[in-house]
């Protein structure tokens, strides 16, 4: 935690107090002496309390899941959201969408499938720790591109989380610990990098090209390829500098530590042929992949592919939860040929206790947080601020734009937020003069980078739901990525758009 790393000699509780002290004092003061208008007391409130439950999540003074459910409580009790809209939070299609995935995962695990793709993985990248978390994160960036990035984040998490359990078995825990973080927050944040590079990577891309046509009906419509030359770059020049900050600054792995390639492939000889269980977890496991990625149509600009959920009348009503339940109560009901007796079906009631429940109250925490930012005008006031910029110099207002909504984003739902801002910076643009794309674009980038806190994207959240994470870990490299990312997307937005 923080303050252990500050003051070494601190005691456990001295440090548990003090975090929640800091944490109650940052409420007070911006309750009792900050002012941000008569139309906005609610928005003061919601601000305290998400300065509160940040530093109780960074410090960990009290458990994760513990924090998260403070808006039950203060909300209600401050009277800026009711306990049904809040309780509404903590159980939603996101949720049920990462439920359902770590099933499958827990499915992988317990039949040591992900023995077997592990061992395929490291051959096929190589055996060094550096070498596997950029085949991770390059794997992980590329289908993140066409699909959702929570997906793409609960598909690969369970390979990862199995090289993990070699490179522990073989070198112990001690050894293999920055190697263990490292690719965790790597298959995290290649999943939110890899989806600014499509328009339908990530939610806030097709809100913004939305937006873009409702505001502009007379300008040309941004095409899927007119985004890619803008998103790739920037894209791959994020992906590059994460795995430098990851591998080479923040947890470089001793040098020794390489797996045998021959022990590699002997010991995939060794497993043998598939098992009746390992090929069924596996094909679940495609079929949902496949169902994910071509729900919705995919328009490549050239070319539409058209999604199967059309062949439904009520296809909205479809998304990507409903698909991993689907597959997750298929996983319940195909029966097991194993000579064990305890396991006659695939999953079974032992295995829902395997789902980390306190990663999902984390996951509600954060969209809690989010419909108080809503509901109390704090997203509108923010985003309001902005237009007090309309003399500063462009590559100015894009950084001050960027920075804020970047690490603003940390704390609320990225696609609320962007639903939110882009109708303001269309206003902005208008009134001063300037390309829309110039502003509108590296904002809608700038709040898929939350790269700081667990509940600031999903695939964090997920990542963190290993275990192998404190907040400190990934709010520590977080940061600087927050920095960097802003830095990258200003300077690309100058380069494509002045």
């Amino acid at each position: 935690m923080v303050m252990q790393i500050l003051n070494p000699e601190l005691k456990p509780f001295q440090i548990k107090f003090g975090s929640l002290f800091i944490g109650i004092f940052l409420f007070l003061i911006i309750w009792l002496f900050v002012d941000f208008g008569p139309n906005y007391y609610n928005a003061k409130l919601i601000a305290a309390v998400a300065a509160m439950m940040a530093t109780w999540w960074i410090t960990e003074a009290l458990p994760l899941a513990a924090t998260s459910l403070v808006p039950l409580i203060l909300f209600p009790f401050l009277g800026v959201v009711s306990s049904s809209d809040i309780a509404e939070q903590y159980m939603n299609s996101t949720i049920f969408l990462f439920v359902g995935g770590f099933f499958i995962a827990i499915a992988m695990e317990k039949w040591k499938l992900h023995q077997r793709i592990a061992l395929s993985v490291i051959l096929l990248f190589g055996n060094s720790p550096s070498k596997i978390i950029l085949g991770f994160m390059i794997a992980s960036g590329f289908i993140s591109m066409w699909i959702s990035n929570t997906a793409t984040c609960l598909m690969v998490l369970p390979i990862g989380l199995s090289i993990i359990y070699k490179v522990e078995a073989e070198f112990g825990t001690d050894k293999s610990n920055n190697f263990s973080k490292a690719l965790m927050l790597a298959i995290a944040y290649a999943c939110t990098i890899g989806g600014i590079a499509t328009l339908i990577g990530t939610p806030p891309n097709l809100i913004f090209q939305r937006m873009y046509k409702i505001y502009f009906p007379d300008n040309p419509m941004i095409r899927f390829s007119e985004w890619m030359m803008f998103g790739v770059p920037l894209s791959i020049t994020m992906l590059i500098i994460t795995w430098i900050v990851l591998t080479k600054v923040f947890y470089r792995t001793d040098k020794s530590l390489l797996l045998d390639k021959v022990i590699i492939r002997n010991e995939k000889v060794k497993l043998g042929k598939m098992s009746f269980e390992e090929k069924a977890v596996l094909i679940v496991f495609f079929i949902t992949s496949f169902l994910w990625v071509f729900r919705t149509d995919i328009d490549l600009g050239f070319w539409k592919i058209p999604g199967w959920s059309n062949l439904f009348t009520f296809a909205n009503l479809i998304d990507d939860s409903t698909i991993a339940i689907l597959m997750t109560i298929v996983l319940f009901v195909i029966p097991s040929l194993s000579s064990e007796k305890k396991y006659s079906f695939i999953l079974v009631h032992e295995d829902i206790k395997k789902i980390p429940w306190d990663i999902v109250l984390l996951f509600g925490g954060g969209f809690a947080l989010a419909e108080g930012f809503v509901q109390s005008n704090l997203s509108k006031l923010i985003g309001q601020e902005f237009l007090i910029m309309k003399a500063v110099a462009p590559i100015i207002l894009v950084l001050v734009l960027c920075s804020v909504n970047v690490f603003t984003s940390e704390l609320t739902s990225n696609t609320a937020q962007t639903a939110i801002i882009l109708p303001l910076l269309a206003s902005l643009s208008i009134e001063i003069g300037v390309n829309p794309l110039m502003i509108m674009i590296p904002v809608t980038f700038s709040v898929s980078l939350a790269f700081m806190m667990p509940v600031g994207t999903p695939p964090n959240a997920i990542v963190f739901g290993s275990q192998r994470l404190k907040v400190w870990d990934m709010a520590k490299v977080g940061f600087i990525l927050n920095i960097l990312g802003i830095i990258a997307v200003v300077i690309l937005a100058q380069i494509f758009f002045i």
